[in-house]
């Protein structure tokens, strides 16, 4: 019984009087980024852009997005959470309410937002609610933290136009957040470009098998 209320509680998120308290100081992570050297938790240099995604486990979702031509650099942490600074092991209690996120720093000149979302989409199933395949608890969730108003747009004409590509094909709707960039907590060292260290390494990426029409940008 124990077992049972344990996983439901992880799928649920906490409120004020449930969530784990934290700490005032952010926990220690890594400097630079492992694969390209680029300062991890530095300002957006000028002329760049940045986004958070939730897409499940952060490990593959980083590296999906590294070695996209165009990003400038990449971070595994915690975001949308109630807990101030957390830990990945308190992360993982579901006593948080934090989503496993990355940021994504990129160079609209090289890349564009309706790129990044298309591969947003394509690269998970959103329709899954608090998981990723196997990966249970709200810490998996489907999530687009923005930074700009231009970008809540784009990702909600993306979301739906995705959702009719989904219904089209027979799936679910999708459970995806769209919201305001919250406060975003840099996950441990070990975390960072973890698949970089350990290249054969768990990820558990997959997508509902559906393309995305993502809209073009307007101009």
């Amino acid at each position: 019984m124990f077992l049972i209320d344990r996983l439901t509680s992880k799928m649920k998120l906490p409120d004020a009087s449930t969530a784990l308290p934290g700490r005032d100081e952010a926990i220690p992570t890594a400097e630079t980024h492992f694969v390209n050297g680029n300062p991890i938790t530095a300002p957006v240099p000028e002329g760049m852009s940045e986004i958070y995604l939730g897409m499940g486990c952060f490990w593959g979702v980083e590296r999906l997005f590294w070695e996209t031509q165009g990003v400038w650099v990449t971070a595994a942490g915690y975001q949308a959470g109630m807990t101030p600074n957390p830990t990945y092991q308190e992360v993982c209690t579901g006593l948080t309410g934090h989503n496993e996120t990355v940021r994504v720093v990129f160079d609209p000149e090289h890349v564009s937002l309706e790129a990044l979302l298309q591969m947003f989409w394509e690269s998970h199933d959103p329709t899954q609610g608090m998981r990723q395949g196997n990966d249970t608890g709200t810490q998996y969730r489907s999530g687009i933290y923005v930074t700009s108003v231009e970008q809540k747009v784009a990702a909600r004409a993306s979301r739906d136009a995705y959702q009719n590509a989904l219904s089209q094909a027979g799936k679910g709707a999708i459970t995806t957040e769209i919201l305001d960039a919250p406060a975003f907590y840099f996950a441990e060292e070990y975390h960072q470009q973890y698949l970089a260290k350990n290249p054969g390494g768990y990820c558990n990426m997959h997508g509902a098998g559906v393309a995305c029409p993502v809209p073009q940008p307007a101009g």
